[in-house]
């Protein structure tokens, strides 16, 4: 099994305070659940349309997948690395984010 690296929301959240150029934070939640909030930074592509997405993903940049819970993102995650991409996951999702969201 490919081996996933995890993020706490914590240290996504001083990453992205850090500003770092390559980090590229994704959502991978459903439109009803993105409309609730998502973290202003991310990118929305609902889970079912990865596959479909690689082309536009950056093999260089660093991506953050968040979801939920933890779980679709996690499926993200191995998806994007099968395909060389460099991927972290969110530990816990949206449930565990303290930081700030945007409708």
């Amino acid at each position: 099994m490919t081996e996933i690296n995890e993020i706490s929301p914590n240290e996504l959240r001083n990453r992205l305070h850090d500003d770092e150029k390559d980090l590229v934070v994704i959502d991978v939640r459903e439109n009803e659940e993105v409309a609730q909030g998502i973290i202003p930074e991310a990118k929305h592509i609902p889970l079912q349309q990865i596959p479909e997405s690689l082309n536009e993903l950056d093999t260089d940049k660093q991506y953050i997948m968040v979801c939920r819970s933890g779980k679709r993102s996690m499926q993200a995650a191995m998806h994007l690395k099968e395909h060389g991409y460099k991927v972290s996951n969110m530990a816990g999702g949206m449930l565990e984010w303290e930081g700030d969201v945007k409708a």
